[in-house]
């Protein structure tokens, strides 16, 4: 699909999150922090009664998203994204964004991450348009 000014990068819908998931990533990161792996913690920080997902694992569900929209990982020329929102275990997410312009072969993407209505992560995209085969 050529990307156009003003069209809406196709959803990709992710979950529900998995803690099971978390505490690999969390043993694999070497992140000590107890938020993602025990629920107790999570209570004990007043931040709600679930493991709260790695901010990593939410700009990778963004950036799968758009690669799934270019087809291939190497055109993803540029992210940058600030996390709003915590996401827990259990959550249903919808990645997603809009086309902002297009100039020089580079497609300027605005991106987000929302479950249900709040977005959880927001930020921009830089892709690599397709070259034409005509």
């Amino acid at each position: 699909m050529k990307p156009q000014v003003g069209m809406s990068l196709p959803e990709l819908r992710t979950g529900p999150v998995s803690a099971g998931k978390m505490k690999q990533v969390a043993l694999f990161l070497d992140d000590p922090n107890p938020i993602h792996f025990d629920p107790e913690a999570v209570r004990r920080m007043g931040l709600g009664d679930k493991p709260i997902n790695q901010g990593p694992n939410g700009m990778g569900y963004v950036l799968n998203m758009l690669i799934a929209f270019c087809g291939r990982a190497d055109a993803v020329r540029g992210f940058r994204c600030r996390l709003h929102g915590n996401v827990f275990a259990g959550d249903e997410l919808i990645a997603g964004g809009t086309v902002r312009s297009i100039d020089d072969g580079l497609v300027h993407c605005d991106v987000w991450l929302r479950r249900d209505e709040e977005t959880v992560l927001s930020g921009t995209a830089i892709l690599a348009q397709a070259e034409s085969t005509a």
